[in-house]
């Protein structure tokens, strides 16, 4: 047998499936994956980098896992070498980790063999001595080691094209006279962008010693192309869910916002990673009047602006099964004419019509959102209010004074509610907002301001599919929209079959 032969066999006869529908079931490698191995280790000139580039979920870190297991247990295993495998950050770096334990504790024979420290993310193969770790750039544990492999997860992420954690990763592997560096990345998002630099190097050089695999649909391809899906997922019918690739491509036809996470993650194209919230027409068709009875409970999303720029409030209620929005904005008074011009935008018509409310000086002052709020607390069933808190040491005072108690500002019971403006607090919300929309239970009369900011604000996508909305890749203020998707959030505690949240409305 071959090098690349007997790792496919140790593989397949002693790692089992670890999650899924499958798990606990012997690994049966597919094609594409025996290719990549035999092409790695069976490869004359001697491998000395290989990149796997493929659409999201297609077993990209189970194989990892299952590569890495061969070096520190199997036929690879060297006596007293190091393997790490590394990502961008912990929870990334653990996946590969956890995943390796599930299959070494499914195994009989693996078990007798090796040592797991979870503590330390360390697996240890005790018949070689090897020490296989999990790191991530955000622990920056790279310096010091001296691995004979590095395999890195979803190096794809990295934008431009340097990056310290995985020179630091390079620069350890020096010491070896034959070291190896697995790279397994959906692609990167633009040329310029060192998952691409390194792809497309391996393919203008031809480097015999670099094993480049690139699974991608065609450019300019359709959404709905079958073939280009099978192109980007070798996967796909087996372990990689059709119907979950069917559900996501009809999100991504109707939903300006899907469209380019949709070719980065399941046709794995080089595009940006940043796309239109909603479409103009969607949202001109929830431009219905907004009620007058807001007697019901009110929810709210607040965006504190940074010193000059916009600030945004939006309430929104729940009647006749649709969600109404009433949205306020605060801008300095002092040189509104001239921002105008410079961001192209009638801040100061819409000042002299009554949809954007000015405070004195050049700045925002706080002192008046927390009058707002303490009137609108005073007339209405105000129930929750989403805060961002960053500039929440600012308001607090502000609020304090205006007679908000303590417990209504802090606590688990407390009205205002800090919430992020991550991946993690956002992609919900913004779910959440996207459903209503689509469903037409949303709506905002067209406000002029809302509306800018319903046109400006564009999504970015991470490599999971959760998304935020990007104010750095928006083209002019999305402060609205932020608001909204934060009101929109702490209103999904209301419980009303009529105006709650459907999400399997978007994939039906």
């Amino acid at each position: 047998m071959t090098r690349g032969e007997r790792v496919i066999a140790f593989i397949e006869r002693y790692c089992c499936v670890p999650e899924g529908k499958h798990v606990g079931k012997p690994l049966r490698l597919m094609a594409f994956q025996k290719r990549f191995i035999l092409a790695i280790y069976d490869n004359p000139a001697g491998t000395a980098r290989a990149y796997l580039s493929i659409g999201r979920k297609n077993g990209k870190s189970a194989l990892i896992g299952a590569i890495a297991l061969a070096h520190v247990a199997g036929p690879e295993a060297r006596l007293n070498s190091q393997i790490i495998s590394g990502g961008r950050s912990r929870d990334q770096a653990a996946l590969v980790f956890k995943l390796m334990q599930k299959m070494v504790r499914m195994s009989p024979e693996l078990s007798k063999i090796t040592r797991i420290v979870p503590s330390q993310k360390q697996i240890f193969g005790t018949a070689m001595n090897v020490e296989y770790k999990a790191i991530s750039a955000e622990a920056g544990t790279a310096h010091g080691l001296s691995p004979v492999l590095a395999i890195l997860d979803e190096v794809g992420q990295i934008k431009g094209p340097y990056d310290a954690f995985v020179e630091a990763i390079e620069t350890a592997q020096g010491a070896h006279d034959a070291p190896l560096l697995i790279a397994i990345s959906t692609q990167a998002s633009a040329d310029a962008d060192m998952f691409s630099q390194w792809l497309d190097d391996a393919k203008a050089s031809g480097d015999p010693r670099i094993v480049s695999h690139v699974y991608s649909a065609p450019e300019g391809c359709a959404i709905d192309d079958r073939e280009a899906w099978r192109a980007a997922n070798p996967a796909l019918g087996e372990f990689r869910s059709l119907q979950d690739v069917e559900d996501m491509a009809e999100q991504a036809k109707r939903l300006p916002s899907k469209e380019s996470s949709f070719r980065w993650l399941f046709l794995n194209q080089r595009v940006e990673a940043s796309a239109p919230f909603i479409s103009r027409s969607i949202w001109a068709e929830c431009g219905t009047p907004v009620t007058n009875d807001w007697t019901g409970p009110v929810y709210a999303g607040l965006d504190l602006s940074e010193v000059s720029d916009l600030t945004a409030l939006v309430l929104v209620t729940p009647a006749d099964g649709i969600w109404h929005v009433q949205p306020t904005f605060w801008l300095p008074g002092a040189g509104i004419a001239e921002k105008a011009r410079a961001d192209r935008v009638p801040y100061d018509l819409w000042a002299r019509d009554g949809y954007l409310h000015t405070t004195p000086g050049k700045t925002v002052d706080y002192e008046f959102v927390a009058e707002h709020l303490a009137t609108l607390r005073r007339d209405m069933d105000l129930r929750r209010v989403a805060f961002d808190r960053w500039n929440w040491r600012h308001l607090k005072p502000w609020l304090e004074r205006a007679g908000f108690e303590p417990e209504e500002l802090e606590g688990d019971d407390a009205t205002f509610v800090q919430m992020g403006q991550g991946f993690q607090s956002m992609s919900p919300a913004l779910r959440d907002l996207e459903s209503v929309i689509l469903n037409g239970k949303l709506a905002h009369g067209g406000h002029p301001v809302l509306t800018m900011c319903a046109a400006n604000a564009t999504v970015k996508a991470d490599p999971a599919g959760n998304r935020k909305l990007d104010k750095m890749k928006s083209h002019g203020r999305i402060d609205g929209m932020v608001a909204l998707a934060m009101a929109m959030s702490v209103a999904g505690t209301f419980q009303d079959n009529s105006v709650a949240f459907d999400a399997l409305a978007l994939i039906a």
